[in-house]
């Protein structure tokens, strides 16, 4: 049975959904700390990413328990991947780069990716990064410059940082001022918002 939500919290999803980058999405692989993956959640809604894949190979899929999670999820599709081959076909048949997060001496600085293109981001386990089998595959590495003593990010604030580097790369070119949903499926996905 459709909600009926207020014109107000109507209007305010037509623009969050207006501001969903389609084209843009994360890859949370083995990530296994519950606190991280809700963190990345809260992050991908923030910044108009509307899903994000899930490649789980080793490491069950935490459960998200509080209150904060749950309500991130609500407004971001999640897609479930058994292998890379699958994993890649879904990111590739969007036309989308493949970045993973790494530190390696082939690893590009943040600012240096076009992240105005389709783009997907790898997210590695918290202890070992990106595992070789994907890293292997991608279109390149990325990684955020940073000039203290520690050489990492929690994996949930180097999501953020990327996101809004996207973010601000994408303001800057003009991509949030209309929806890069066509009006069918725009209108699709508002009616689904409208029901929750």
């Amino acid at each position: 049975m459709p909600k009926n939500p207020t014109p107000e919290r109507r209007a305010r999803m037509e623009k969050v959904l207006a501001n969903r980058q389609k084209d843009l999405t994360l890859v949370l692989a083995n990530i296994h700390d519950p606190h991280n993956v809700s963190a990345i959640y809260r992050s991908c809604d923030a910044f108009g990413v509307p899903a994000v894949h899930l490649y789980y190979t080793d490491n069950p899929f935490p459960a998200l328990g509080n209150k904060t999670s749950a309500s991130a999820r609500k407004w971001v599709e999640t897609t479930r991947h058994k292998t890379k081959e699958d994993l890649m076909a879904a990111l590739r048949a969007q036309g989308m780069q493949v970045l993973a997060t790494a530190c390696s001496p082939t690893a590009k600085p943040l600012q240096e990716w076009d992240m105005t293109k389709p783009t997907a981001i790898i997210m590695g386990n918290e202890h070992r990064g990106v595992d070789e089998e994907l890293s292997a595959v991608v279109d390149g590495e990325v990684y955020i410059p940073m000039r203290g003593m520690i050489q990492s990010f929690n994996v949930s604030v180097a999501a953020a940082i990327i996101l809004a580097e996207a973010s601000r790369q994408r303001e800057h070119a003009g991509m949030y001022d209309q929806p890069t949903y066509p009006p069918e499926e725009y209108a699709a996905r508002l009616e689904k918002w409208l029901e929750k």
